[in-house]
């Protein structure tokens, strides 16, 4: 019997130069950057990893980056942003750290959010990210020795990029909090939610809640308003992927979600987990992924490189795409952390 989900697993988007990217999510969000590898739809473009110091299910952020696509557009059927939770408090912090770097960054009045206190800022590409104050239970990345927030006596001597201004832990990113969608259809949408688990929470204006039964990374507002079509480029965001215990969890998914009459594609193998994708009433691409790993990915607890005791800076490559790693590397923008704040407050796409 198939069980709920207990909330997201990960969000993509697509952004513009992947240095900038990288310098705006793990500098000045003090995200980890937990892997460097490619897109496996398209080896010569980065995908890059994002998240608490494990990437651990629920924390993980990840960007295909395309420094020379045509700018995107959030619209219906997308996501309108990400939200990650920060501990309570603490976004006087993150108003103050973000304007200092040159990142526009707004108040979000709780009284539109449910009672959340967020703030909301854009990436160099323009994709929405949101900051909720929540307690979350991730482990938030500090840039330890190990990697680890548990290094917090000298936490950042083992990463030079982060040495003149990370993030302290009390302020540090929990993980994922949720996202905003446009669907082309709320009603439609909420019957996907429906069957994966999620339960109707609350609904205010063109706002409406979804919340899985997890303990984190859980919130999905579905926005029941006018809105542009999506048009894929950088700063869209690409799709939520929801977690889900292992792959045979994943072919019941599947064989439910066709029965139904849902687009839904065959069980992939990411190497760092299993997945599958479907789109169903309402339009939004939908990504089920394993919280277990694949039998010939790395055996870890988490997305983090087990062999980086800092931010990744090897291109990981499954085996099917090491003979031509020569070639990859050769295509691939190379970039370096600690490129200070110029990096994080551009906009390489016109909005």
């Amino acid at each position: 019997m198939l069980s709920d989900t207990s909330g997201l697993h990960h969000v993509t988007g697509i952004v513009g130069d992947p240095g900038a990217h990288a310098a705006f999510y793990a500098e000045t969000l003090g995200l980890r950057l937990l892997r460097r590898t490619v897109n496996y739809e398209d080896s010569l473009q980065y995908h890059l990893y994002f998240g608490d110091a494990t990437g651990s299910p629920g924390s993980v952020f990840t960007v295909f980056p395309d420094p020379h696509g045509d700018p995107g557009r959030s619209g219906k059927p997308g996501y309108a942003a990400v939200a990650f939770a920060v501990p309570p408090g603490s976004l006087g912090y993150w108003h103050e750290r973000l304007a200092d770097r040159g990142v526009a960054v707004e108040e979000v009045p709780a009284s539109d959010r449910f009672g959340d206190s967020a703030l909301s800022a854009s990436d160099p590409s323009g994709t929405r990210v949101e900051l909720v104050e929540s307690g979350g239970d991730g482990d938030p990345w500090i840039g330890g020795a190990e990697g680890t927030a548990a290094d917090s006596g000298d936490a950042t001597a083992a990463d030079p990029a982060l040495e003149s201004d990370p993030v302290p832990e009390s302020a540090a990113i929990r993980g994922l909090y949720g996202v905003t969608a446009l669907p082309t259809d709320p009603y439609g949408t909420a019957s996907v939610l429906d069957t994966l688990g999620f339960e109707y929470e609350a609904e205010a204006g063109d706002r409406i809640r979804y919340r899985a039964p997890g303990d984190r990374a859980t919130v999905v507002d579905l926005l029941d308003r006018d809105a542009p079509y999506l048009r894929e480029g950088p700063g869209a965001l690409h799709h939520a992927a929801v977690r889900v215990p292992d792959r045979e969890a994943l072919l019941e998914w599947h064989d439910l979600f066709r029965d139904r009459g849902y687009d839904v594609s065959r069980v992939k193998d990411r190497h760092f987990f299993h997945s599958l994708y479907v789109r169903g009433p309402g339009g939004l691409l939908v990504e089920l992924a394993t919280e277990a790993p694949t039998p010939d990915g790395p055996q870890t607890p988490g997305l983090a490189d087990p062999d980086a005791t800092g931010h990744a800076t090897e291109l990981y490559l499954p085996p099917r795409f090491e003979e031509d790693r020569e070639l990859i590397e050769s295509q691939l923008p190379a970039f370096e952390l600690g490129g200070g704040a110029d990096a994080n407050a551009g906009g390489d796409a016109e909005r």
